[in-house]
């Protein structure tokens, strides 16, 4: 991602570079976007998909959330080769690990300055015990499976779900599929 400043640094260079080549200020004919100023435009343009998604009913975001989700369980159970056996550990693990269906919706901004600051305090204290209670329901749940898994399906276990707490890319997102790009090469 190509930050503000170096936008101003680029378009600078590339305004001094237009100059210096047309001679003393003579007009060209409006030339093809090089290759920074288009990575720019790019980049402005990647920003929509963002804005749409904040502007997305929460109801289609939910369900593209669990749509996601469940194709996520269903490669992993795949990866496993799971056995008869570990299949009602699995509905176990797959059932306490759901998100909460009707989730509470998020308290307005304006609603949230209108309490006082004890009040504020003790909402977000409130909220952050549900947090911890719902992440000690879905420890216990991943445990529980994981304790029904081989030593193979462990370590593919291990694999597979290493990235879903893992840290994030500079901008606080993944790439596409959850991934956060190739690797950088090597050095030799």
């Amino acid at each position: 991602m190509i930050s503000l400043r170096q936008r101003i640094v680029w378009a600078s260079l590339l305004g001094s570079a237009a100059l210096a080549s047309s001679g003393a200020f003579a007009q060209a004919p409006a030339a093809a976007p090089s290759a920074p100023a288009a990575a720019v435009a790019q980049a402005d343009s990647a920003a929509a998909p963002k804005a749409q998604h904040k502007r997305m009913d929460p109801a289609k975001r939910m369900e593209r959330m669990q749509e996601h989700r469940a194709k996520r369980l269903a490669a992993l159970k795949e990866k496993l080769k799971l056995t008869s056996a570990q299949e009602g550990a699995w509905s176990s693990f797959t059932t306490a690990t759901q998100p909460p269906a009707g989730s509470r919706p998020h308290m307005d901004r304006a609603e949230f300055a209108k309490l006082t600051t004890p009040e504020r305090l003790e909402r977000m204290q409130t909220r952050q015990a549900e947090r911890s209670a719902m992440f000690a329901k879905r420890a216990d749940a991943t445990k529980t499976f994981y304790a029904a898994l081989t030593p193979e399906q462990q370590k593919t276990f291990d694999a597979e779900t290493a990235h879903f707490g893992g840290p994030r890319g500079h901008d606080g997102h993944r790439g596409h599929d959850g991934h956060r790009g190739a690797p950088a090469p090597a050095k030799g």
